[in-house]
Order: C-alpha cells, then structure tokens, then sequence
C-alpha cells in the first residue's frame, strides 16, 4: 500500500512537469508555425494530450484476446469524452473563479468564442453520429461510419489552421533555452516531445497504479475504464488548462480541452467501429449522451449571452456526478 501511494505520488510528480514543459514549448512552437492561439490549443496541444488515453483502446481492442480486454477499450472510448466535457471543463470553471475571488484575474473567460463554437458543434455533430449507428448492427454502416469520422476529424484541422489570428503576446523564455530571444526550432520540438515523453509516461504510470488498486477492489473492466482510466489520462489536459488559466491563457485552456474533445470524438470511435461490435448498453449510451448535453449547454450559452458563464459550466458537473451514481447503483 505504501509503495501504491508513492508511485502514485512519483505519477502525479511526472505529470505536472511534463505539463509545465509541454505547454511552454508548444506555445513556442504555435508561434513559430504562424498559427492562432484557438488553433494551438485544439489541435497541437488537443491530439499530444490525448496520446495516453487514445492508446488504450488501440492496445486494449487489437491486441486483446479476451472480452474484458474489448470493454475495457469500449470503455476508455466513452470515458474520455465524458470526463472532459461533464468534469474537466467544470473543473476548470471552478478554478476560474477560485482565481476570481483571489484577485489573481477576472472571473470570466476571455476566448475565442467562434474557434470554441466550432470545436463544440464539430463534436456534438461526430459523437451525436457515434450514438446514433451504435443502435444499427450494420458493420457496414460502422465501416462507413468510423471513414467518414475521420474525414470530418481533417476538416476540423483544416478550417482551424486556417482561421484565427496569431497571438502578439509576450511568452515566457523557452525552458530548453532561457537566454535565447527567438530559440530554435530544434530545440522548441525537442522540449515539446521531452514534455511529451513525460505526460505520456506519467500518464501510464498513474493508470498502472489507480487500476491494481480498483482490481484489488472487485471493479468491473467497464466500469474500471470509464471511471479510472479516464481520471488518469485526462491529467495531461486538466494539468496543461489548469497552467494556462492560471497564465490568463484562456483560449489556450478551453481549446485545449475542447480540441481533445473533437478528437476523441472521432479517431479512437473509428477504432471502436471498426474493432468492435458497437453494441452499447443503456449505461455505455448513457455516457455517450451527456457529454452531448454538455456540448448544448455550452453552445446554448454562447448563442444566448456571447460567452461561456464559468458558474454555468461549473454546474454541469452535476452531469459528471449523476453518471457516477448510476454506475454505483446500478
């Protein structure tokens, strides 16, 4: 138990570093590659941090030999949606205002509000298109499917790199090479794929740890997967937000978390359609949906009001919580 615990320490040590090291260096990177802020945070910070929990169905799904190993990749799909839209965004929120009333910033978020309605109708349009063919047993509608995700997944990077204005702000030296006023680009990849390396293995770690923990305890692989993996692997997101709000970065933080949103609404569900039957139950369906609920709410209030109110999206945690009764007593 004492080595548990310090592992899982080491774990979280790893992530908070490797997050810190990330998110300066593809900041530098962003801008040496002339793209948006909304763009930097949705697609190069999106898809680098949802290496960990996108592995897990691929291992998981095509290299498992048992059904367990099939739902715990199911599993690791759903999850990852459904932790970022329904607990990570609200915690982000709640960290907003915690912030606000500490006088470190003001308690709203200063975003750019079409670059975030277009990650949210790009994913409640890909994951609303993921619950509806798991109710069709057609393998070639999943085929058809899981193609047409992807094309959709190319045409959200596209529109996104080609849409928004590059950020005039000041950045923080580069941690690979404080005293150079324009590092090179060398050496800005370099620390992004050091960062990388360290979110990824800290990642792995922590999942290694929290699942002989819950095995220990008699936890279901399904559950295991929706619950655990996803708490784990949603670390490098909520640890890379949580740095840039605290930098008043905010278009980077809800970028970063919305962008990995989009993609694993689509990639690791193709994976799913392809290398699975697709046959959900009430409980997989159901955490499929309320991400989608979430991702109404917030466009709701942007159609509504101009923006997202942080005590709004704070309160969809309700969502988060409510799925998790329903697991426990069903």
């Amino acid at each position: 138990m004492l080595l548990s615990l310090l592992l899982f320490l080491v774990a979280i040590g790893i992530i908070l570093g490797g997050a810190a090291v990330f998110t300066n260096a593809v900041e530098w990177l962003g801008r040496r590659l002339g793209i948006s802020d909304g763009a930097i945070g949705s697609i190069l910070a999106g898809i680098a941090t949802a290496l960990p929990e996108t592995l897990i169905p691929v291992i998981a799904i095509f290299w498992g030999t048992s059904q367990a190993e099939t739902d715990i990749g199911i599993g690791a799909i759903l999850g990852a949606p459904l932790m970022l839209g329904t607990l990570v965004l609200p915690l982000l929120a709640g960290f907003l205002l915690l912030l606000g009333r500490m006088r470190k910033r003001a308690d709203q978020f200063e975003l750019d509000y079409p670059a975030v309605r277009h990650d949210l109708g790009f994913f409640l349009a890909a994951y609303g298109l993921a619950l509806l063919v798991s109710v069709v047993p057609a393998r070639a509608l999943h085929y058809a499917t899981a193609v047409g995700l992807l094309l959709m997944y190319a045409w959200y990077v596209k529109i996104h790199m080609t849409s928004g204005k590059v950020s005039e702000l000041e950045l923080d030296p580069l941690y690979f090479s404080r005293r150079a006023g324009r590092p090179a680009t060398a050496l800005i990849v370099t620390q992004v794929l050091g960062g990388l390396g360290l979110l990824i293995g800290g990642a792995h770690l922590f999942v290694h740890v929290v699942k002989d923990a819950a095995l220990g305890m008699g936890v279901s692989p399904l559950v295991l997967a929706l619950l655990v993996a996803p708490i784990a692997t949603e670390l490098p997101e909520t640890m890379n937000s949580f740095f840039w709000v605290h930098q008043k970065k905010d278009t980077l933080a809800v970028g970063n978390i919305t962008g990995a949103m989009v993609f694993q609404g689509t990639f690791p569900v193709s994976v799913g359609l392809v290398g699975t039957g697709w046959n959900l139950d009430a409980g997989a369906m159901l955490s499929v949906a309320l991400p989608l609920v979430g991702a109404v709410l917030g466009l709701a209030q942007i159609q509504k009001i101009g923006r997202l109110d942080p005590r709004i999206v704070l309160l969809s945690v309700l969502l988060y919580a409510g799925y998790m009764g329903y697991l426990i007593l069903r």
